[in-house]
């Protein structure tokens, strides 16, 4: 991981997540069909990591999952790089930015997740915290993706970004932002199988329901992203947990 990514750049959004449901479970919770990419477990996924991504596929119609790095490379950039900085996009504005407004209207997807962290500064101190929802199964952020040829090589790069909107009231004592999550019933439209035009699109980037989410405080080992094992999810005792359900 580059010193670019360190901790506190990714403090401002949502910057890292867990997710370590198996690749068979998500096919069968999301729909996807055909062979699933192999991954193993991540509980600190972190930008420019080749995450699981569910899309449309262009041809059959049938949702894929497949694994794309996270942090958008537009089709128009030079090099990679950019992607960096690209790791969210804000809902209020993804058809005004050159580098999401394509991608929003034929390029959305699934990010699936079992929970995200965000960090509550408390003075100069940064308090981790894990946050999921109540449906006892994977869920799924709202993502957009890209492909970018490399000018140098000829080689494509998949990649994706996750979508963000104003938190909840079970959130918003972290942090001001929190990623778009999408019940299941919204998958279809999202991803294109239904019709929904830009007023729609724009009504299902709102935040998740308060009272199904969970919130509990995590250590702060999960702050290095070179962590990644099961117990970075484990609630600790120094904070409270928090259920508005």
């Amino acid at each position: 991981m580059t010193p670019a990514l360190a901790l506190p750049m990714l403090l401002g959004m949502c910057g890292r997540f867990a997710i370590h449901t198996n690749a068979s479970t998500i096919l069968e919770r999301t729909g996807a069909k055909g062979p699933a990419p192999e991954f193993g477990a991540r509980y600190n996924a972190a930008p420019t990591q080749s995450l699981p991504v569910v899309r449309r596929h262009p041809d059959s119609g049938d949702r894929v999952l497949g694994l794309l790095r996270w942090g958008l490379v537009p089709v128009w950039a030079k090099d990679a790089g950019i992607g960096a900085k690209m790791i969210n996009a804000r809902a209020e504005s993804l058809s005004e930015k050159p580098a999401f407004r394509n991608a929003l209207r034929k390029r959305r997807c699934l990010v699936p997740f079992d929970a995200y962290y965000e960090w509550r500064k408390d003075g100069t101190a940064k308090i981790p915290y894990a946050i999921g929802t109540d449906s006892n199964g994977v869920d799924a952020f709202a993502g957009l993706w890209e492909g970018w040829k490399d000018p140098a090589t000829g080689d494509w790069l998949h990649s994706f970004t996750i979508v963000t909107t104003t938190a909840n009231e079970a959130t918003s004592h972290i942090h001001e932002r929190m990623p778009v999550i999408l019940p299941p019933d919204r998958w279809g439209a999202w991803l294109g199988e239904e019709e929904a035009g830009p007023a729609e699109l724009q009504d299902m980037l709102a935040p998740y329901p308060a009272a199904h989410m969970r919130v509990w405080p995590v250590g702060k080992d999960v702050g290095n992203v070179r962590n990644d094992r099961p117990d970075l999810i484990d609630a600790i005792q120094s904070g409270p947990a928090i259920n508005p359900a």
